[in-house]
């Protein structure tokens, strides 16, 4: 059902069609994060996502997405002061990195997209504690999805436990609705006020995605022309998840299924810090 502005209500049969696609792109991330190590190139983080994307019959998201020219990987993988949207390719980690990772995944005919950052090895109280907020910052707006709520209740949640916190959210990109399309409405700013924007309802589904930099918000685009990274070129991170709304409460559509990988389960609940207890309905 669509009620305008781009906003499309899904059915029950759809939002277990999107969550099957949060199954696989969850199994496609957690598969990047164990091979994340000093050494390893953001090329192959990139492809170990991708083969579980071959492997379970879905096709990426991301690839050939228009903008200054279409994106070229499954993945986008950026890296301590890079934001959003790094390109995989021959750059290696190094020890105290710290590594955004953003999956999407279309599986008959739907989105599945998160995100998340991780540690390469030891890494700064700062980063911990910047990757520890953004983490639990998207949490804080999850919370907020449901029915009766408005968009703007879930804004204003996420700024607030961000900023409470010394850090700052980013102001030119934003959580979107998904579904059939990768983005779709409606927005939702990491900033805003409780009470404003779109009522939420039920069958709603949003991709949430805390940007969180630890110094000034304000960004720059680097020369490849897609990835955005700090402008004063201090330390970023991201967690992202695609949720529902029902009236059972928010549904987290991109979270790992015990039942189907326990290994793989165990190490992405560990960078999820054990928050998943909506992961099933």
């Amino acid at each position: 059902m669509s009620l305008g502005r781009g906003i499309v209500l899904k059915s029950e049969r759809e939002l277990e069609l999107m969550r099957e696609a949060g199954r696989i792109n969850a199994r496609a991330l957690a598969a990047a994060v164990q091979v994340v190590a000093p050494g390893v190139t953001t090329d192959a983080i990139n492809q170990a996502a991708a083969e579980v994307l071959r492997a379970s019959g879905a096709r990426p998201a991301f690839v050939g997405v228009p903008g200054a020219y279409p994106y070229p990987a499954e993945t986008t993988i950026s890296i301590n002061d890079e934001l959003v949207h790094g390109i995989p390719g021959p750059r290696t980690l190094e020890e105290g990195d710290i590594v955004s990772i953003d999956c999407g995944t279309v599986y008959e005919g739907f989105v599945g997209d998160s995100a998340l950052t991780i540690g390469v090895g030891k890494v700064s109280d700062l980063a911990e504690e910047l990757m520890g907020v953004t983490r639990e910052s998207l949490f804080v707006g999850i919370a907020e999805m449901v029915p009766g709520n408005r968009t703007g209740d879930v804004s204003a949640a996420i700024q607030a436990y961000v900023e409470n916190h010394g850090f700052q959210v980013v102001r030119e990109y934003t959580g979107h609705g998904v579904g059939q399309n990768m983005h779709e409405d409606p927005q939702v700013p990491n900033y805003g006020q409780s009470g404003h924007g779109i009522p939420l309802r039920r069958g709603m589904t949003i991709a949430i995605e805390p940007m969180v930099l630890s110094g000034n918000f304000e960004t720059r685009i680097l020369k490849d022309q897609w990835t955005v990274a700090s402008r004063d070129g201090k330390l970023t991170a991201h967690f992202e998840h695609s949720v529902a709304v029902t009236d059972d409460g928010p549904w987290i559509l991109t979270a790992m299924d015990e039942k189907l990988d326990e290994g793989a389960w165990i190490q992405y609940n560990d960078y999820f810090a054990g928050r998943l207890q909506s992961a099933t309905k």
